[in-house]
């Protein structure tokens, strides 16, 4: 059997998910893995774009390999983080979707929500996502139309 990978991770959160947040820190070091984290360093109220963002960003800039993000419902971090060209961040609420988030779409990082599912399930879910690793063949040109979509018409913050 092949050993696993290890990866530098990033990790931030807003408010809301700042416990869950700390109890991940823990769990991805367990498993071997490096740790940069983006905040938020307390319990006070922050923007979660402005993390979200920097976590994407240092993903495009090649200072970690995968991101995790945390907010109240794991939405509006995806969100925001997908606002950055060349970041697919997938919310995950189960070990499948997550797998699958990296399987079949290369997601680079996955978001989840600390008022929807614990922290074990939390921590299933970041063991899921670290462990699996883009299979490409069918999903190949999938993931390739969407990187040349955003080359052609750039990463829109638009609601329009």
């Amino acid at each position: 059997m092949a050993e696993e990978k290890k990866y530098r991770v990033a990790l931030g959160c807003d408010e809301a998910a700042y416990d869950m947040k700390q109890a991940l820190i823990e769990h991805v070091k367990s498993l071997g893995h490096e740790v940069e984290d983006f905040g938020t360093y307390d319990a006070e109220p922050v923007l979660y774009p402005d993390i979200a963002f920097k976590v994407a960003q240092s993903i495009n800039e090649g200072k970690v390999d995968r991101g995790i993000l945390c907010c109240g419902t794991g939405i509006g971090v995806a969100i925001s983080a997908n606002k950055v060209p060349g970041i697919r961040a997938a919310q995950a609420h189960d070990t499948y979707s997550a797998e699958r988030a990296r399987k079949s779409n290369d997601a680079q990082i996955v978001t989840m929500g600390a008022r929807v599912i614990g922290v074990e399930l939390a921590k299933s879910i970041v063991t899921s996502f670290l462990t699996s690793e883009f299979q490409g063949g069918g999903s190949q040109a999938k993931v390739d139309r969407i990187r040349e979509f955003e080359q052609e018409h750039g990463s829109s913050t638009s609601g329009a």
